[in-house]
């Protein structure tokens, strides 16, 4: 009597367990290469706003998010090839085919992990990532609000305003209250204007991400060539331009949500609201479609690994990592090429961005479905053929 084959959970359980040790491995490796690589613009970011060891800390877990939408994918495919080359090379493949198990039979660890990589690669797109780039400008805002606040000392000038000159008389550290300003604008060249207060101080909007300066009771004193205007108020409130430091990518603005802030329903909405064929509209798009193209490209790039790691045996050169290293690159240069299609408006930006994926995609399976036969690409007749048509163009020549 036949027995019923049951799912193989002892076979799936033992590969997944080898590229797990490779995944994590990988992903602390690179992601610490990408910090790195941000390291002078963020240590420039607390040397500038006295940065405490507390603060330090957040701001340095806010960077991990955005690195790890490229981090991931690159570890999830070399937490494959690496698993699968070591196979190859200790013979345990070899001996799962001569046990019976076949490629198609050791496909699902595969897909299994890279799905969950991909599930959290979206995780991080979608969640992780506008939350942590919120909650950066938002720090960087109460920093600079800090370093501003502080910044006015009694019986000083401070110049730390942007083309204000500030000075009071007295400073009330627990209220935040200056007594006695005097306040000099020289924002319009050769006509400066000198403000002087009773008291003044600094209110901030967290939303909006502005600062503003409130005077009270004074006057504001403006020269124009041999005349002068007096303009006496109760109350004064004067916008203070801002610049938040930069620590990755764009550059932020105070009153501005960065796109990478947005939730996919905003950047959907801002993506209607200035035009969906305007400049503001497409790259809101292009962020959109970004964060649900990279999950997907980083389960791709999981099987293509499968593919490479199938390619060492016993006695072979281990080609399968540089081979995915290959593949890693010139996924992103397609994907690079592909935003450039949708910024220019080339092709529509949901093709464009989509279609790195569906070509690795194409190319997976082509690949596994060569390999569960023995195959290869450029095995046999195919390679006959690739060099007759190579030979026919040279005479036609």
């Amino acid at each position: 009597m036949r027995r019923k084959r049951g799912y193989p959970f002892l076979l799936n359980s033992y590969l997944i367990r080898e590229m797990l040790g490779p995944f994590f491995a990988s992903l602390l490796v690179i992601n610490c290469i990408f910090f790195l690589g941000r390291l002078i613009p963020f240590l420039n970011a607390i040397v500038d706003l006295g940065v405490g060891f507390g603060d330090f800390i957040r701001l340095f877990s806010y960077l991990f998010p955005n690195m790890m939408l490229y981090s991931i994918p690159m570890s999830s495919m070399f937490a494959v090839v690496v698993a699968f080359t070591r196979l190859a090379n200790d013979g345990e493949i070899m001996a799962m085919k001569a046990a019976g198990i076949s490629i198609g039979r050791m496909l699902p660890a595969v897909v299994v992990v890279s799905l969950a990589t991909g599930l959290l690669s979206a995780y991080s797109a979608l969640v992780l990532n506008p939350a942590s780039d919120k909650a950066m400008q938002k720090m960087m805002f109460n920093l600079v609000k800090e370093k501003v606040s502080k910044g006015v000392r009694s019986r000083e000038f401070s110049e730390g305003m942007g083309k204000y000159v500030l000075y009071a008389d007295e400073v009330n550290r627990e209220t935040g209250k200056w007594f006695g300003v005097y306040m000099a604008d020289m924002n319009i060249k050769g006509l400066p204007m000198v403000t002087l207060a009773r008291s003044g101080h600094i209110t901030s909007d967290l939303e909006n991400m502005s600062l503003s300066l409130v005077l009270d009771e004074g006057s504001i004193h403006r020269a124009a060539g041999p005349t002068t205007q007096t303009i006496l108020f109760d109350h004064y409130e004067l916008d203070i331009p801002i610049r938040l430091p930069l620590i990755y990518e764009s550059r932020s603005k105070a009153g501005y949500i960065r796109e990478k802030a947005m939730s996919l329903g905003q950047l959907k909405a801002q993506a209607q609201k200035h035009g969906v064929t305007s400049e503001k509209g497409i790259s809101m798009r292009m962020e959109y479609y970004q964060r649900l193209v990279l999950p997907v490209g980083c389960f791709v790039l999981g099987l293509l690994g499968f593919v490479f790691g199938l390619k060492a045996g016993v006695g072979k050169k281990a080609i399968g990592i540089p081979l995915a290293l290959l593949c890693y690159i010139f996924y992103w240069v397609l994907f690079s090429f592909a935003n450039v299609l949708a910024e220019s408006q080339t092709l529509p930006v949901a093709i464009a961005l989509w279609f790195p994926n569906f070509f690795f995609f194409v190319l997976a399976g082509f690949l596994i479905f060569l390999a569960a036969r023995e195959k290869s690409l450029f095995a046999g007749s195919r390679l006959a053929i690739l060099l007759a048509t190579w030979q026919k163009k040279k005479v036609k020549e």
